[in-house]
């Protein structure tokens, strides 16, 4: 689904990605851990395309497809989506009106799509004018539903969210992505039958979200550098209990 090698990325001639090697299967859930500041939303956003994050080496191939200089729109046509951390509030553009935009089926049930995140009441309203944090990223994902993308990148889908909405909003990730939905970090094997083709790399600083999604792998940056690759849950318990600086210490 996704293969970025040897990544190098700048911004106004600073370094902010430096080899970076990341492959992504069809139908995995890949996390990726690291600090703050540590260059994880610089390699979501090279991903989807921003100008602004300029390669200078290197390649990323989507679905067999070299799209290193490709722009975001075309990326999005062919089957990319994202979830902001901060998305920003849109005047005057109803959140009806934006998922009827996002639609990859243009006879896609909106009603039917914002009552499965408890969105309905909010059709109406301008995109993320005066929502709490877990109304925005629910709002997110009602977009991301609505586009369903193949790959699907998730910027701390977690932050800022009370217990409640990181319950919903893992069910509502685990239905994007065809998976089982997790409570409390116990699986109900609900559609497991669906055969996954999705794939998705959530950005996470904390690890909460682990308690709601599957996780095939995990990843950590650090600098801008990929520093491992393993097992999403022994990445989380080692951070848990050494921090990231003994996790960068183990890998070198």
């Amino acid at each position: 689904m996704l293969r970025i090698e040897d990544l190098r990325v700048e911004i106004g001639g600073k370094a902010v990605l430096q080899n970076v090697n990341l492959h992504i299967p069809a139908g995995e859930t890949h996390i990726l851990f690291g600090p703050n500041g540590s260059g994880k939303t610089s390699l979501m956003l090279t991903i989807m395309g921003y100008s602004n994050y300029k390669v200078t080496r290197g390649r990323i191939t989507f679905k067999g497809e070299d799209i290193t200089y490709l722009p975001i729109h075309e990326r999005a046509r062919l089957g990319i989506g994202v979830s902001f951390q901060r998305p920003p509030t849109i005047n005057g553009l109803s959140l009806r009106k934006m998922v009827e935009i996002c639609s990859s089926d243009r006879e896609a049930n909106v009603d039917h799509l914002a009552e499965q995140v408890n969105l309905s009441s909010f059709l109406e309203r301008d995109v993320n004018a005066n929502l709490s944090g877990g109304e925005i990223k629910r709002s997110e994902l009602l977009q991301l539903s609505a586009q369903q993308p193949d790959l699907v990148l998730l910027d701390e889908p977690e932050s800022g969210v009370d217990l409640e909405n990181i319950a919903l909003l893992g069910e509502s990730i685990n239905a994007l992505l065809n998976r089982g939905v997790k409570r409390s970090g116990s699986d109900v094997h609900k559609g497991m039958m669906q055969k996954r083709s999705k794939s998705a790399l959530v950005i996470t600083h904390t690890g909460h979200i682990l308690d709601y999604i599957t996780a095939d792998r995990g990843q950590v940056l650090n600098n801008g550098v990929m520093q491992c690759s393993q097992n999403a849950r022994e990445i989380l318990k080692w951070i848990r209990e050494y921090g990231y600086q003994e996790c960068m210490t183990c890998t070198n």
